[in-house]
């Protein structure tokens, strides 16, 4: 396999130099089950999993590879299998909050350069959605793309994508449709060679579709949606995948819920008209509420600001504020239990250095 065909280029080269010493080589996460990786790598596919001294190091999930990340790996002599000693640094990261209570980070995908958000024109339209999708996009560092699917069955499709655009605030918004293969020639752009996208949305919005009308073949399982309208897994695990055109995309299992992940600074990026607006009220620590001279208020009651996106803004900075708190309160657990562990072994080395006998 020839690395470049993967996104490898000279400042992934200078990135790897501490590891060619190590006779180790390099190679992209295609898929990870578990904990259990493959591999792309000039000696083909392999599968790997990460060296005890990697996972001993590994601080929380986010250090562990993800599919996209470049790694230094051994192969090992005479088998298609290989050991991961070192994750180099992300060039982007789109990361949300794992599921349920725990207060961790997942990171989706690594080093890709552009993020398609895909959108379903029938019930799975959903502006509020949407909005938190850009918003972790833009924090990634990789480029956001709306994808309007389905433009064959939506009736006013024209104000379908005046409404995207309305919170878009720069990213291109295309309609397509997956199904009847149409408007997909406006995505060549941004999947030429060595160039990696990362294909996100929820269930039943078409991304298997998309994926197979990309591939030129029926390789993704699709399916129908069910009855409620919600859509089904069909994608179990997230792949890395080699296009015709030379470049790579990621594909995604279905997400029914995306928590934050960051600080309050990932909100500028997707609400900038928001951002601009409470620069300009009279007082620096306005809360929008009654103050006088907000011009958040003022421009909410003149329908400048949607009021739905602005209770999204709001919605989204509580649960960062509460992700902080959570996080502050595991930091402080972790930093009593390493003292602990300091403490004890200060106590067993005083105690054997006293029953020591020379």
């Amino acid at each position: 396999m020839n690395l470049t065909e993967f996104g490898w280029d000279a400042t992934w080269d200078q990135a790897f130099e501490p590891y060619k010493p190590q006779g180790l080589v390099p190679a992209r996460i295609a898929r990870e089950e578990k904990e259990l990786y493959l591999v792309y790598s000039e000696q083909g596919e392999l599968s790997a999993e990460v060296t005890g001294k990697f996972r001993h190091e590994a601080r929380s999930r986010s250090d562990f590879p993800a599919v996209g990340d470049w790694v230094a790996v051994q192969p090992l002599p005479g088998e298609e299998r290989a050991m991961i000693h070192a994750l180099l640094p992300r060039k982007t990261r789109f990361s949300r909050k794992v599921a349920w209570v725990k207060t961790e980070e997942q990171v989706v995908a690594a080093n890709v350069d552009t993020v398609f958000l895909m959108s379903g024109l029938d019930r799975d339209f959903n502006l509020r959605r949407l909005e938190r999708y850009l918003v972790l996009t833009w924090d990634s560092g990789a480029r956001p793309v709306i994808l309007l699917n389905k433009s064959d069955l939506c009736p006013d499709l024209a104000a379908k994508v005046a409404e995207t655009e309305s919170v878009a605030f720069g990213a291109p918004v295309h309609p397509v449709s997956a199904r009847e293969n149409q408007g997909l020639e406006a995505l060549l752009p941004y999947l030429g060679p060595g160039s990696t996208v990362a294909l996100l949305g929820s269930s039943g919005v078409g991304k298997s579709t998309l994926i197979n009308r990309l591939l030129g073949e029926e390789r993704q399982a699709t399916g129908e949606l069910r009855e409620d309208g919600r859509g089904r897994h069909i994608t179990s695990s997230r792949e890395l995948l080699f296009l015709p055109t030379g470049g790579l995309v990621i594909d995604n299992p279905g997400m029914r819920e995306l928590q934050m992940w960051g600080d309050e600074e990932v909100l500028k990026g997707g609400f900038e008209d928001i951002e601009a607006l409470s620069a300009q009220c009279r007082f620096r620590d306005c809360r929008h509420e009654k103050e006088l001279g907000c011009a958040v208020q003022e421009a909410l009651s003149e329908g400048r600001l949607d009021s739905g996106r602005y209770r999204n803004y709001l919605k989204m900075q509580r649960e960062l504020r509460f992700l902080a708190r959570r996080q502050d309160q595991r930091l402080r657990q972790e930093e009593k239990v390493k003292w602990k562990k300091i403490t004890q072994w200060q106590k067993a080395r005083e105690k054997a250095r006293q029953n020591w006998k020379p």
